[in-house]
């Protein structure tokens, strides 16, 4: 690592140049983030750092630009804090001066690494400013304590900032079963501000925040985004100051005193993430090469599982499981999950929690038997946990009434009939962590589901009151790292309540993520879209569901249903031992048809096509570009049809191709098929995505499969 004699920083990878300012012994101002700029010589910084500069005039205060990645209220900030805090209301305007800086290189990224102080607060700050392989820009913030008395720390929000072409937002709300749900707007004068209060990013919080050129969308249009790595409280926002600065910035929210810094003491903010590109394709691009550089990446082919939540829900027996897990094989699977209601009492959802103890009443044997089948017809075994979590009726509560999360007004309001297991507590902590690492290891568990279903809201420490969402979610982290540490190949997904804890943070130490409780095709098309642009479709899983969804009632065909499950990590949550012989067969046709495709779909870079808001086409391009899969799909009746042709996007222009329905199911009946489709069609990349081909006339909640490979 070298200490820089530079004052001016041009770090270049993946596409995207970062230029950054460290003249003064401030903190580091990133004059541009975004399109590599090329080969910059010191005279061309110098040059571009002059023309970025505004008219101060009479006042610095109004106009302080460019702004450093912590912007402090001494330094004339009058936005949003990036840094707030007190000793007592002492020292709450920190100032840090004095900086230092060092540059390393590795295979990896570029990592420019600064430290300032605030010589009258006492406080030292670092900085780690990295940019990856594949152009991704990532900022993590330390602040230490270097004073004898207690730092309270409110706020520690990193920001980045964003040109003046970029001035529409998109963003993100949703619910119960329905994630993910977009919304669009002007970036307003102020602060646009998204919070996640409830202990993690939540079902109607944002995983991007992303902004860009008015009407940006999948293929055009330059657009920036931030996500925060981190399972907790936190806060993403989108400002615009009257001085013309646009800034996106994302950090913990905590609570009081969640941060008090003791002398010497230390805290280390989540990571911020941020990417940019020449459309939501681009960009998305940048964070699933990222995902999937990590060593820790699933590095073997995903399994197709088999879920029997919506088959048998509460009502668990081991003859029919057994017969279900033969099934399960039969029809391809490579795991087999057991899910809620294998525990000491639990007949439903009011009761149990936190009692991790195979229920003897309805498994006399143990759940041995059930898993030493699976195992024995090739197939990994999981199993559900939510090891956060606790039933006021249970045996765990009724021991320790004090382990329930209790802020002063008792244990708070129910959500799915429970409540929340303060795992600060160190005896609470190690009972769950000790029973649930008993079941891994006697059942040889390779799987596990871990639920989260009720947000910390008033998610107080028993003992002495105190707000304890932070320290939570360190706890969780830790029980899940050290169940990895100790079991190196056991699998954890993310689920809470569906996709309300789909983040970096718990990536980095889980293998996949629930997107949605929603098994229906047609919600489901959309919830997996835009948690796709975060997430490549490895790490989402995917589930072929019931005829009739059971969170929606809508009826779907099995080929729709299926069709939308195959671009993730498939699933299939069937009774497969009440399902006829044709069905059997033709979902059996599909986890085939799924294994034959999913080294291309989880290694493949995802495309998708801007289409009227009827219709979706989306699909996965090889790496080299010699083949591709396209999906097709119909939600709505469009007023006009046709509607515009597909045009496939992401091949070589200049590369010929042939193209041809995939028809794992029942094909595209005649009468709705247009000329082409006859015979093979042989046509450049160029014209593909330029001119396009016809849709065939499907359906509403019908779709197609088009496969698409090199001839030349």
């Amino acid at each position: 690592m070298n200490v820089l004699a530079t004052e001016l920083v041009h770090l270049r990878r993946g596409g995207t140049s970062v230029v950054v300012d460290l003249r003064g012994g401030r903190l580091p101002r990133i004059l541009h983030w975004g399109p590599d700029l090329g080969e910059a010589t010191t005279a061309d910084l110098v040059s571009l750092a002059s023309s970025v500069q505004p008219t101060v005039g009479d006042s610095a205060i109004t106009y302080p630009q460019p702004i450093p990645v912590v912007p402090q209220l001494a330094e004339g900030w009058l936005g949003r804090p990036g840094i707030a805090g007190s000793r007592r209301g002492r020292d709450f305007a920190p100032l840090f001066r004095d900086a230092r800086s060092e540059l390393s290189e590795t295979e990896g990224r570029a990592r420019l690494r600064t430290e300032a102080v605030d010589e009258v607060g006492l406080l030292r700050m670092v900085v780690d400013l990295e940019l990856t392989d594949q152009g991704l820009l990532c900022l993590g913030v330390e602040l230490v304590n270097e004073g004898q008395d207690a730092f309270r720390l409110d706020v520690l929000e990193p920001a980045v900032p964003i040109p003046d072409e970029a001035a529409e937002i998109l963003d993100w709300t949703g619910r119960w079963a329905r994630e993910r749900v977009p919304q669009r707007h002007p970036l307003p004068a102020g602060v646009w501000l998204r919070e996640s209060r409830g202990g993690k990013p939540g079902l109607d919080g944002s995983s991007l925040m992303c902004v860009g050129a008015p009407g940006f969308g999948f293929r055009a249009g330059r657009v920036w985004a931030v996500h925060l790595a981190w399972s907790g409280n936190q806060a993403l926002a989108a400002e615009l100051t009257p001085a013309g600065s646009r800034l996106l910035r994302a950090g913990e929210l905590m609570l009081p005193d969640e941060v008090v810094l003791a002398a010497g003491e230390r805290y280390r903010g989540p990571r911020l993430l941020a990417s940019w590109g020449e459309g939501l394709d681009a960009l998305s691009a940048r964070f699933h090469r990222y995902l999937r550089a990590r060593p820790g990446h699933p590095a073997s082919p995903r399994p197709v599982l088999v879920n029997t939540w919506e088959s048998v829900y509460f009502q668990q027996s081991l003859e029919p499981l057994l017969r279900m897990a033969e099934r399960s094989a039969e029809l391809g699977a490579e795991r087999f999950v057991l899910d809620d209601g294998w525990f000491l009492g639990r007949r439903d959802d009011h009761t149990s929690l936190g009692d991790w103890l195979v229920d003897p009443e309805v498994w006399p044997r143990g759940l041995a038997p059930l898993s030493s089948r699976v195992h024995d017809l090739g197939m990994q075994f999981g199993l559900w946990f939510e090891p956060e979590m606790i039933s006021l009726d249970s045996e765990l509560a009724r021991a320790h009434p004090d382990w329930v999360f209790d802020a002063g007004h008792g244990p708070g309001l129910p959500s799915r009939h429970q409540h929340v297991l303060d795992l600060a507590h160190a005896e609470a902590f190690r009972l769950v962590h000790d029973r649930v690492t008993l079941l891994v290891d006697e059942l040889g568990i390779d799987f596990i589901k871990w639920d989260h279903n009720r947000s910390l809201t008033d998610a107080g420490h028993s003992f002495d009151g105190r707000a304890g969402v932070r320290e939570q979610t360190l706890r969780a982290y830790r029980m899940m790292d050290e169940l990895r540490s100790r079991f190196p190949r056991l699998e954890i997904e993310s689920c809470a309540s569906g996709g309300g804890r789909a983040d970096l943070g718990v990536l980095d130490r889980t293998d996949r993520v629930w997107p949605s409780d929603c098994n229906d095709p047609h919600d489901r098309l959309d919830i997996q879209r835009w948690t796709g642009l975060l997430l490549p479709p490895e790490l989402m899983g995917t589930h072929i569901g019931s005829g009739e969804a059971h969170t929606t009632h809508r009826h779907a065909g099995l080929d729709f249903r299926a069709a939308v499950a195959f671009w993730g990590n498939l699933g299939v949550e069937l009774d497969l031992t009440a399902v006829d012989d044709d069905t059997f067969e033709r979902t059996a046709a599909w986890v085939a048809a799924h294994k034959d495709w999913r080294a291309l779909l989880h290694a493949g870079t995802v495309v998708h096509a801007d289409t009227t808001p009827e219709v979706r086409l989306e699909g996965v391009v090889a790496p080299d570009q010699d083949r591709a899969l396209y999906h097709f799909a119909v939600l709505d009746r469009p007023a006009g049809w046709p509607p515009a042709r597909l045009r496939l996007p992401g091949l070589a222009p200049d590369r010929r191709y042939e193209v041809a329905e995939l028809a794992v199911g029942d094909p595209v009946p005649e009468g709705q098929r247009p000329p082409w489709m006859t015979a093979a069609l042989v046509q450049t990349g160029r014209v593909l995505e330029t001119v396009g081909v016809e849709a065939p006339s499907l359906d509403v909640d019908h779709s197609v499969l088009l496969q698409v490979a090199a001839t030349s």
